[in-house]
């Protein structure tokens, strides 16, 4: 008899058991699986659920305290934004101006704040911010639609903190990249607002490229603008990757750029065009050479694993050229791997990533370029990268979920927009790294 009631007692603690944790897997799925797409496929959310298969080891699932910090900070943005759909930096000779209704809106900034909302889960039509991205988009289309054919740019604004600290064009550049953010499969249910988007775009690609100088970088550069340069490279290799006309020549000088702000083998870096900050540079480098580092790698990979080459080989010159790249492929192919192992370490350096001596919107966009390049080179060392840099930007935010700078960029608008899309960056692992995938 007794032992049959501990027979009992053992099965219904067992029962019990399943039964909390098939309804804590149940919440914690429903808590973290992502919406900010109608496509499910390779969401990275339900991968670390165990849903779907994944070719990578690169899920990483933020913490409880990310997801308030972000919250916080999507309450705080939402307050701030004006009564024409877009958000405002301020300007340059008003730098202690904080209240962020005080300020004109801008397309960068704009820009910037869209591009963290879609990457929170806040579609056009989904999302609790949802309404708050569809004024923003029409804000930025009406903006890119009667702006003048001649001008680079696509506002008549000038002397913005964005504009004088990144580049006069920085706000077409931006634009461009939220554009192709949204063609990323967010506007497959309504096609006339997607052709609409998609000429704003080419609008914005043709004003990018026409700015290109022949070095490879792109007028306008301002105290930083290497960074200008730098995501001017950016928003033409995702604009090129969602159909726009996008010029091979123009794309790979603007690469070249980039990667030849940095030096590999002796460490050197340029800051002509950087402010004379080290960060603003290495980070550039490292985001251009991403993708074809990556490349160089998987190739060798490929080649150990079929016996062309031994077990010991690394992306050099000579191997490549074993492989079948031709010798100036193979050059160009090893370089980028060379400076992306390099950079990407001296981007992580506690001295270089102190920038200019205190966080202002420079750093944190450095700090975003960064991960983003170590997500699209299918780098496993971006997880220690986010554990960092996680910890660094939820010491520093402030009370009201705001996040502001103390030098050159101080618009709190603007440092927030880039610190959300920093701690969210595991919402997209699988689009930048289908960016940095060679087809």
């Amino acid at each position: 008899m007794k032992t049959w009631k501990a027979v009992t007692i053992a099965l219904f603690a067992i029962s019990t058991f399943l039964l909390i944790s098939f309804t804590f897997s149940s919440k914690t799925k429903t808590r973290y699986r992502t919406t900010y797409r109608s496509i499910p496929k390779g969401c990275v959310f339900r991968t670390v659920m165990g849903e779907e298969s994944s070719d990578s080891s690169f899920v990483f699932l933020s913490s409880a305290k990310v997801q308030t910090s972000l919250q916080h900070g999507l309450e705080w943005m939402m307050k701030a934004q004006s009564a024409n759909g877009g958000w405002g930096a301020g300007s340059h000779h008003r730098q202690d101006v904080m209240d962020p209704l005080a300020v004109q809106a801008d397309p960068a900034t704009t820009s910037m704040v869209a591009m963290a909302l879609l990457r929170n889960e806040n579609t056009l039509t989904k999302g609790e911010y949802s309404s708050a991205h569809r004024k923003a988009l029409n804000y930025l289309l009406t903006t890119v639609e009667t702006s003048s054919s001649e001008s680079y740019n696509i506002t008549e604004q000038t002397g913005t903190q964005i504009q004088v600290k990144l580049g006069a064009n920085i706000d077409v550049i931006l634009a461009s990249q939220f554009f192709s953010n949204l063609l990323d499969g967010y506007l497959d249910q309504d096609l006339q607002l997607k052709e609409r988007v998609k000429k704003a775009n080419d609008i914005c690609v043709s004003k990018i490229q026409r700015a290109q100088d022949s070095n490879g970088s792109f007028k306008g550069s301002g105290w930083a603008g290497v960074l200008q340069s730098s995501f001017a490279t950016n928003a033409l290799e995702a604009a090129q990757a969602q159909g726009a006309k996008v010029d091979d020549g123009a794309l790979d000088r603007a690469r070249e750029f980039q990667k030849n702000n940095y030096d590999a083998k002796t460490g050197g870096v340029k800051t002509e065009l950087g402010a004379g900050v080290m960060l603003y540079s290495v980070t550039g480098s490292a985001r251009a050479s991403a993708k074809e580092a990556r490349r160089a790698e998987e190739e060798i990979k490929k080649a150990k694993l079929d016996g062309r080459l031994g077990g010991n080989a690394a992306p050099t010159t000579a191997n490549l050229e074993k492989i079948g790249f031709g010798k100036d492929e193979a050059m160009k192919y090893s370089t980028a791997y060379e400076v992306y192992q390099s950079a990407k370490v001296q981007a992580q350096r506690s001295d270089v990533m102190d920038g200019f001596g205190s966080n202002g919107g420079e750093e944190f966009l450095s700090y975003l370029q960064t991960g983003e390049s170590m997500i699209i080179g299918k780098d496993n060392d971006w997880k220690s990268w986010y554990d960092n840099m996680s910890g660094r930007l939820l010491n520093i935010q402030n009370d009201d979920g705001s996040w502001s700078g103390h030098h050159c960029i101080t618009s709190p608008v603007f440092c927030t927009a880039s610190c959300l899309l920093i701690l969210s960056i595991n919402n997209d692992v699988t689009k930048l790294t289908e960016l940095g995938r060679n087809h």
